[in-house]
Order: C-alpha cells, then structure tokens, then sequence
C-alpha cells in the first residue's frame, strides 16, 4: 500500500498551513517516565500531515505546532511539534 499525504509548502504571508483530517481524536498522557500518543485513523494521519509540514525546506528552527490539551487533544497535556 502506499500513502499520499498532501502537505502545503509554507508560505511568507500565511507561514506553515496544518490541516486536520475530519473526525480525528488524539490524545496525549505522560506518567511514569512514558509518553501516550493515542489517535484514531484521521488522528493519526493529522500528526503525519503536522511532521511533514514542519519536515519542509525552508522551516526555520524552532516552528512549531502548539496543541493543547482540551481544544485540539483529548488529554490531561499540551503537545509541541517542533522543528530543529
């Protein structure tokens, strides 16, 4: 099988576009030295639109993709994706 991701080159008015898959849930827990990431289908596919838009040529260091806990995650923690 293979994927087609499409994913929008960044622009100077608009910066880095992040788009959501309709439908997704993501949600992120950490505790006792671990990490949970937790996505449906459309979750999962969502995260990987995120990585490669910050995977670009081009993104500077330091962009990144804020998600809090509560608006875009079901979770009790923020998640930070970010470029270095």
């Amino acid at each position: 099988m293979r994927w087609t991701i499409n994913v929008e080159a960044p622009s100077p008015q608009r910066g880095l576009a992040f788009g959501w898959e309709d439908g997704y849930d993501i949600s992120v827990s950490a505790e006792a030295g671990e990490v949970v990431v937790a996505a449906n289908r459309e979750g999962l596919i969502s995260l990987a639109r995120h990585l490669l838009t910050l995977a670009q040529d081009g993104v500077t260091p330091g962009s990144h993709l804020h998600l809090t806990a509560g608006q875009e995650l079901e979770s009790t923690c923020d998640l930070v994706l970010e470029r270095r």
